[in-house]
């Protein structure tokens, strides 16, 4: 009896009443999630050249992380996860404008600390594989785990349109998802059909710019890669 009301008073002191708070918080969870999944797929893909993981792997991690984010926060803050699909609510005017750039700071820092943590956890095989030395180009080159990069014949214009593109059909097909008037998806499987959704994408449009599809996903990481040692070359 003690200990039970002992957790209760520890329940109430913990408990969050703030609503934004409470949101943010979830966003912050979800994303973390979603990017250190994504991130740890890349990495067990490149650091063991492919035996340990391969781009199937890679795709179907980010893609599944997707759907564990969305049953993480979606009850919460919406599982936004991402600053183009925050800014396509505001457009639609079913998201506040003045939390736009709050949800994008903390999706941001999510994806940056999640760089950290598959940083940490793959340090060992990242430093063995790229041989002490933090790449952005060449046969061993490492920052393609955190960050996307555009594959050598792309010009920056085509990379420019490739991410509208996907991005595009990514967010008209979550709008298209939501949309009641639409055939509806079964209640509680819709985090699996937008993570299909998510796949089939990274499997139709993933090979000019790695499929990124999220500002806050290549910005977070990015940023820390040029922290960590990989230097300004991430930039470029």
């Amino acid at each position: 009896m003690g200990s039970a009301s002992f957790l209760k008073r520890a329940r109430d002191l913990l408990r969050i009443r703030n609503q934004l708070m409470r949101e943010c918080l979830a966003e912050l969870l979800s994303t973390f999630v979603l990017i250190t999944i994504s991130l740890g797929g890349a990495a067990q893909k490149i650091t063991s050249e492919d035996t340990k993981g391969n781009l199937l792997t890679s795709y179907l991690a980010g893609a599944l992380a997707v759907m564990v984010g969305i049953y993480i926060a979606g009850g919460i803050s919406g599982a936004h996860m991402n600053p183009a699909f925050s800014l396509a609510m505001c457009l639609t005017e079913q998201f506040p404008w003045w939390k736009f750039p709050i949800f994008m700071l903390v999706e941001t820092l999510a994806s940056f600390l999640s760089a950290g943590v598959v940083y940490i956890l793959y340090y060992d095989a990242i430093q063995y594989y790229s041989n002490g030395t933090l790449t952005v180009s060449g046969p061993r080159e490492t920052a393609s785990i955190f960050a996307t990069y555009p594959a050598d014949y792309v010009s920056v214009a085509n990379g420019f349109v490739d991410q509208v593109i996907g991005t595009g059909v990514l967010l008209v097909g979550i709008m298209g998802i939501m949309d009641n008037r639409n055939k509806g998806v079964p209640k509680g499987l819709e985090p699996v059909v937008v993570a299909m959704l998510v796949l089939s994408i990274e499997f139709s449009m993933g090979a000019n710019c790695g499929c990124p599809l999220n500002p806050a996903r290549d910005i977070g990481p990015r940023l820390f890669t040029y922290l960590a040692g990989w230097g300004p070359e991430v930039f470029r």
